[in-house]
């Protein structure tokens, strides 16, 4: 406990000094006590501050953190994207929820003790956890709006801080902690706290149910079809999935077993296909639009999936398409805006050789063709993504001509959002879209031909999807997660 200039008193937990572990498992196990001792004293202190507030008292508790320091270059493993920093100099990284990243968490560290031969020292940090978040995986106490107490929450307890909140690792050169030590992973700790918070509010579904490989849609009818497939493989004792999740947290461990919508669907319902150690597959309908897209990727970037997919329709560009034509992306023309501030549109956003692999192999799997028949059912090349929906209605000879400059074969909405959102992130990105419509061509996406289009299409194209991502879990990680998204300066943690 100390006291400040004006006699307040700030109470906080003990702070051990740090320890050092020469073993993975150890040094999570003492990030969690700290965590844990951390999130107590916040939810005691503010349990009872709701019954009795005291006057000139705050109670502030730190994020843990990891620390290590190394004096040489090593000898690395170059063939690896990941675990290893770039040069000598002392590295940190805030924790947060070290229960749910325990596996990540596991895995980068022993990945660091290995090859850099240093043992990294588990602590407490400097940075205070705002008491929202510390509460967040208790639903029986929530922070009500300042207005709503009897004391000023700011004056007793740390809020959140935008200061804290950013993507500045990810998106800048040389970025440096304010104690002048490196990152060693993309996302502070409050950073992480608010996109759980953000994913838990537009998914309704928590997010210790995310799986490592996530697909995208923009339509409800894959939802569907996915509960449909998920229940199949709940009655599949050799399949190896354990539970379906759906919103409002409902977990269905038979295919019998009812699954109700609720009464208030959220933004971006979400649905989890549950294997052992979040090797699933989780679906998220994220509706029309790249902002959307931006704000789905934003929040799930930070649990660090092994990759995510686009499966949505689109409009097809050239004469010799027909509806229910495959589009696999090779490249995208990126005039959706959302993202210029972060990841400018001169960003080349390549792509991704293992991911394409998959997704074609996934079609000749599941359309029973094979080599030059593919032609007939799919193309590949650029996919344009647009931010106003009824471009057509406007003067089209501007974005009919820089679409015929790109060689677009495809036009949608959220794709090139997903994919630039993925290379921005480190996280393995692939699109494989459904042609619905085409309007170039007076073939116009009406309720009569959507109808028998969706029918026929949606059931196999999303088993693509799936196939596609059963493929890369298969995949060794090093592998999938390729240089081509590292930067001149990266963080040992993926």
């Amino acid at each position: 406990m100390r006291k400040s200039a004006k006699d307040e008193q700030i109470l906080s937990p003990a702070a051990p000094h740090p320890k050092y572990f020469s073993k993975a498992a150890d040094a999570v196990a003492e990030l969690q006590l700290l965590y844990q001792a951390a999130t107590k004293f916040l939810y005691d202190a503010f349990s009872e501050a709701l019954k009795a507030p005291r006057e000139n008292t705050r109670y502030r508790a730190f994020y843990p953190e990891i620390r290590i320091t190394t004096t040489g270059f090593g000898k690395i493993d170059t063939r690896l994207s990941f675990g290893h920093v770039a040069e000598p100099g002392t590295y940190s990284t805030t924790v947060t929820r070290p229960d749910l990243f325990a596996n990540y968490l596991t895995q980068q560290i022993a990945l660091l003790i290995e090859n850099h031969n240093v043992e990294v020292a588990i602590g407490v940090s400097s940075t205070p956890i705002p008491l929202h978040f510390a509460v967040l995986t208790d639903p029986n106490l929530n922070v009500p709006q300042e207005a709503a107490l009897t004391f000023p929450l700011r004056d007793m307890f740390d809020v959140p801080d935008l200061g804290g909140i950013h993507d500045e690792i990810v998106n800048s050169f040389g970025f440096k902690h304010p104690d002048g030590s490196g990152p060693l992973a993309p996302f502070t700790a409050e950073r992480i706290d608010y996109s759980l918070a953000r994913l838990a509010h537009y998914t309704a579904t928590d997010p210790v149910y995310f799986q490592n490989h996530v697909l995208f849609t923009n339509y409800q009818f894959y939802i569907d079809e996915f509960i449909a497939y998920a229940r199949a493989m709940l009655a599949d004792p050799n399949s190896g999935y354990t539970a379906l999740v759906g919103p409002g947290n409902q977990v269905l461990m038979t295919a019998e077993a009812e699954l109700t919508h609720p009464a208030k669907m959220p933004q971006m319902p979400s649905y989890h296909l549950t294997r052992k150690d979040n090797a699933g597959i989780s679906l998220v309908n994220i509706g029309v639009g790249p902002s959307n897209a931006k704000t789905a990727t934003d929040h799930i970037a930070v649990l660090r999936p092994h990759a995510w997919l686009m499966v949505g329709h689109c409009a097809g560009l050239r004469n010799t398409q027909a509806l229910g034509d495959y589009v696999l992306a090779h490249a995208y023309l990126r005039e959706d805006h959302v993202l210029d501030d972060d990841l400018p549109a001169w960003v080349p956003i390549p792509a991704l050789a293992e991911v394409q692999i998959a997704l074609e192999d996934a079609v000749a799997d599941v359309a029973q063709v094979s080599g030059y028949e593919l032609k007939r059912i799919m193309r590949t090349g650029t996919v344009a993504t647009i931010d106003n929906r009824n471009w057509e209605l406007r003067d089209q000879s501007g974005p009919v001509k820089r679409l015929s400059q790109s060689r677009a074969i495809a036009l949608d909405m959220e794709s090139a959002t997903i994919a630039a959102n993925g290379f921005r992130f480190r996280v393995p990105y692939g699109t494989l879209l459904c042609v619905s419509d085409k309007p170039l061509h007076g073939e116009l996406k009406l309720p009569g031909t959507a109808s028998e289009f969706y029918k026929t299409q949606v059931t196999r194209h999303l088993l693509i999807g799936i196939r596609a991502m059963e493929k890369l879990r298969e995949m060794p990680l090093e592998r999938l997660h390729s240089r081509k998204l590292r930067s001149f300066e990266e963080t040992a943690f993926l």
